[in-house]
């Protein structure tokens, strides 16, 4: 009988252990935000037009914007249907997007600013990204350049009011993308 109690007390524990593997296996793909709201931290590279790598490896997801695709992906297909463009239009597109993004941020020091969600779904962090140097709210300055359209997604709208000035202002005047 005493054997029988250690048995299950070992497989109880055993089970408690897994659960809480796999638990933590699960939670270690969502990216935590390590940086600090208002903390200056380094931009390693722009991922695309709308994302960006800092030195600590997180990645962090402009929040209020979104550029065109230049990889082919689901959304890519999505957006070359919605738009009527073609494929390699909107990589072109995107392309332009990325390049203007890297030469705004990459190798600079910014400043993160957070809204009311931290993180997306693909555990991204999202941010508002201002230039440490000169104060340049980059979020907007995309926009404001003509690179590119909102994507204001609630509760994250602190900014959606001015982001859709300048989207009005970049389409009106034919800037970047929409020359």
């Amino acid at each position: 009988m005493e054997n029988l109690k250690s048995k299950n007390i070992f497989i109880v524990l055993a089970l408690l252990f897994s659960l809480f593997s796999i638990a933590w296996f699960f939670s270690s793909g969502k990216q935590k935000t390590s940086v600090r709201n208002n903390e200056d931290v380094l931009v390693q590279r722009a991922v695309d037009g709308d994302t960006l790598k800092l030195a600590n490896g997180e990645r962090v997801r402009l929040i209020g914007i979104d550029t065109p695709e230049m990889h082919e992906s689901n959304k890519l297909y999505r957006d070359a249907q919605r738009s009527s463009q073609g494929v390699e239009t909107i990589k072109r597109l995107g392309r332009r997007a990325y390049e203007f993004t890297r030469s705004l941020v990459e190798g600079k020091l910014v400043r993160l600013e957070f809204d009311v969600e931290k993180h997306d779904k693909y555990g991204r962090t999202l941010a508002y990204v201002y230039l440490k140097d000169d104060g340049t709210f980059v979020n907007a300055k995309i926009v404001e350049e003509g690179y590119a359209s909102l994507m204001s997604i609630p509760p994250n709208v602190k900014h959606a009011d001015l982001f859709l000035k300048l989207y009005r202002e970049a389409r009106e005047n034919r800037r970047g993308l929409w020359k």
